[in-house]
């Protein structure tokens, strides 16, 4: 499997070139290009900037001053209270929550409604929305001596405002004159009011103040009153609740026969309980025991006597085993005898008897010991119940006590409560009632505020320097946005940038001088910094190609007006100081080199050479004073286009060529028509002039690519019209026309002192 090989567009591809340098390059202004794009605009920002402190001016001129006046109060919280229930009625702590509460009750429509209505502005010019003055452009108008019905404006008239619209106008213009600002990291509070009259604003500031600590009294008073009005009902009811609580408390005592020795019954009982507790214990231990030797015999009951002898409860009884003694001694007594006499004698009689005797005593003594067992068992469960019932009955009778006394508890701390409470409402009443006229303010005036001297707004100066200084930001922004805006190629560097091209010359802006035409220039003024120009151009195109020189070399533009025919007789009339040059107007549908050289429309040229009608010596003429020889256009031909792509053409210029050393062509604009494009096929070069501060940069790319796909080579770009000392001062092209004039040191050899010394000698 063979890899795909990897294309690589070149460089310096002509189809890529424009756009992958475009798509790289990064317009950004760095801090010197804000600063040329500010200096170019430096007079229009000045004078926006001055233009907006001006109106600012204006205005503040024509708003009606204010007068601001302060007065400083100081906050001491209280810490009084009619109850331990804060919610009722307490002063809050010395906090910033406190000092942040009283800032908003002094901003409340309540007090500013108690000032309006204390000093009567209501009647108030200034607060009487009835005997409000007119708007300040009325009043402007008024002053310069204008009448407003000039200007279709109607007289002002009084307004009908009722008594309740007065007021809330009243109120609201009081609250927004008012500023309320606590003093940080202390318990200060400033009060200041802006009006236009210094006098009513140092009275409505003071009043204020006033104001607050007078509705602080009284609001501090009406709590107290409210406080031993609900206190003065709460007691009536709590003395209520007190009474009926004794009375359920007797009443329980006397129902369950409770004594005030409480806990004796419950003691007792609890006595009682543990001796039935133990007796419990030790009944159950005995049934254990019981019911052990019980659980022996129950197995072989019935059974003879014998066969208890293997139960060890029976067997270590005391009578049993004297019993059993008494059997072995009698068997071994016979056993002794039946050695000695036969069965039938007495003694083994007698012995026999007693045998038969003793083991009939164990057999009863056996049965005797059983029953026992049994009686003993059935005794020992029987009591063991009969504790167990006195003490369940005990344990009844101490939860029966337990109950009453929890009961007897409740009624006894409800009574406690009830008393309590009452004597703590009893004891806030009086001290209510007596501290009723002992009532302080949580604020005093400090610093009371007197008439301003001078107006607090507006400040005229700080106005319009702000104005000043917003019209220079604006102006600024604007003149950034507009550099922005303009897509126009300035300098040598956007022409690098931008179009990818190299810059054969810039060329400066020409004016007409009398008896010299700009388009021949080069040759009436030789020393000039245009035909520098020309010259530099001239070189770039011979360096571009030095072991091929070009023969035929095509000048273009974008657009007409670019001078590109003023570049192309210049720069044809520089070639011919060194060789043998022909200059060819090539633009058939808008000629005009014929009328540089004082020539006919219509006279023999191009059209006639390639069509054959003309001898090549009737169109190609030498212009006087060069070595330079012209073909005009000729006779505008009805099709330009099918001319230049003839095979005659291409034999036109192959003819050109072998009379002269090289043929510079004057095409047309590439954006308008394809001519250019046709004529570069035919050419070994092309140049291509953009106008400086004049064409964007966008045509100029757009025509410069459009010859690269037509496989033309363009050597460079001539920047014409290019105004050197703006380039220098506010585009960075440090041409050095600015610093370093070029006729100051490179003038006519030199300058005027070297040409006067030459002509001395």
């Amino acid at each position: 499997m063979t890899a795909k090989p990897i294309l690589i567009a070149p460089a310096h591809d002509p189809r890529l070139l424009g756009e992958t340098r475009e798509e790289r390059a990064e317009e950004s202004f760095d801090l010197l290009e804000y600063w040329r794009t500010v200096n170019k605009r430096k007079w229009s920002i000045l004078g926006l900037a001055l233009a907006i402190a001006l109106l600012a001016a204006l205005v503040v001129s024509a708003i009606r001053p204010s007068y601001r006046s302060t007065v400083t109060i100081l906050m001491e919280p209280q810490t009084n209270k009619v109850v331990k229930i804060e919610e009722v009625y307490a002063g809050i702590g010395g906090n910033r929550e406190f000092i942040q509460t009283q800032v908003e009750i002094l901003k409340s429509r309540e007090l500013a409604a108690r000032v309006g209505q204390k000093l009567k502005l209501a009647v108030n010019p200034e607060f009487d929305p009835r005997q409000a003055e007119p708007v300040f452009w009325r009043r402007w108008i008024e002053a310069v001596g204008i009448d407003p019905a000039d200007f279709g404006m109607a007289a002002a008239k009084k307004l009908d405002i009722d008594e309740e619209a007065v007021a809330k106008s009243v109120t609201g213009r009081l609250q927004g004159g008012l500023t309320v600002e606590p003093v940080r990291a202390s318990q200060l509070v400033r009060i200041s009011y802006d009006a236009y009259d210094p006098q009513l604003a140092a009275t409505i500031a003071n009043t204020v103040a006033e104001t607050f600590v007078e509705s602080d009294l009284e609001a501090r008073y009406q709590m107290t009153q409210k406080a031993s009005n609900w206190l003065s009902d709460r007691l009536g009811g709590l003395r209520q609740k007190v009474e009926a609580a004794e009375r359920a408390l007797q009443q329980y005592r006397e129902k369950e026969r409770i004594v005030e020795a409480k806990g004796v019954a419950q003691s007792g009982a609890s006595n009682q309980l543990a001796q039935l507790t133990s007796a419990l214990v030790e009944a159950r231990n005995r049934r254990n025991e019981s019911e052990n030797r019980y659980n022996q015999i129950r197995g072989i009951r019935g059974a003879s006597a014998s066969a208890y002898e293997s139960v060890p409860a029976v067997m270590n009884n005391g009578m049993v085993s004297s019993m059993r003694a008494s059997e072995l001694e009698a068997e071994k007594r016979l056993s002794e005898l039946s050695k000695r006499y036969g069965r039938e004698h007495p003694r083994m009689v007698q012995a026999d008897a007693e045998l038969r005797g003793a083991r009939e005593n164990v057999r009863r003594a056996i049965e005797t010991v059983v029953a026992s067992i049994t009686r003993e068992y059935e005794v020992a469960r029987a009591n063991e119940a009969s504790i167990e019932r006195s003490l369940g009955q005990s344990k009844g009778e101490i939860q029966e006590i337990n109950r009453k006394e929890f009961q007897l508890g409740v009624l006894e701390r409800e009574v406690a409560v009830n008393k309590q409470l009452f004597d703590m409402f009893l004891g806030r009443f009086k001290e209510t009632s007596a501290a009723s006229d002992l009532q302080s303010t949580i604020a005093r005036v400090v610093d009371t505020a007197i008439p301003s001297a001078s107006p607090h707004k507006p400040n005229k100066r700080q106005v319009v320097l702000i104005a000043l200084v917003v019209g220079l930001f604006i102006g600024v922004m604007l003149a950034l946005l507009l550099e922005r805006l303009d897509s126009t190629v300035k300098t040598s560097h956007d022409v690098e940038s931008k179009l990818g091209l190299p810059v054969l010359a810039s060329l400066p802006i020409v004016r007409d001088k009398r008896g010299v035409k700009v388009e021949r220039i080069f040759a009436e003024d030789p020393q000039a910094i245009f035909s520098e120009g020309i010259r530099t151009a001239r070189t770039g195109i011979q360096l571009s190609s030095i072991d091929v020189p070009h023969h035929a070399i095509v000048v273009t533009s974008s657009v007409p007006g670019e001078g590109k025919t003023t570049f192309s007789v210049n720069l044809a009339l520089a070639f011919a100081q060194t060789r043998k040059v022909v200059l060819v107007d090539a633009d058939l549908r808008r000629p005009s080199i014929y009328s540089l050289f004082e020539k006919e429309l219509n006279s023999p040229g191009l059209s006639s050479l390639v069509a054959g009608s003309t001898p090549p010596a009737d169109c190609i003429f030498k212009v006087e004073g060069t070595e330079l020889y012209v073909v005009p256009s000729g006779p505008v031909p009805p099709n330009p286009l099918e001319l230049l792509l003839s095979k005659r053409f291409e034999e036109t210029l192959h003819k050109l060529h072998e009379m002269f050393e090289m043929v510079i062509i004057d095409s047309p604009p590439v954006q308008l028509v394809s001519d250019a494009m046709v004529i570069a096929r035919n050419c070994t070069g092309m140049v291509y002039v953009v106008k400086a501060d004049d064409t964007p940069y966008q045509v100029a790319r757009n025509g410069v690519k459009r010859l690269k796909l037509a496989n033309a080579n363009v050597i460079g770009v001539a920047l014409n019209q290019m105004d050197f000392e703006r380039a220098d001062k506010y585009y960075g092209e440090y041409t050095g026309y600015y610093k370093y004039s070029y006729k100051r040191s490179y003038g006519v050899f030199g300058g005027k002192k070297r040409k006067a010394k030459a002509a001395a000698a």
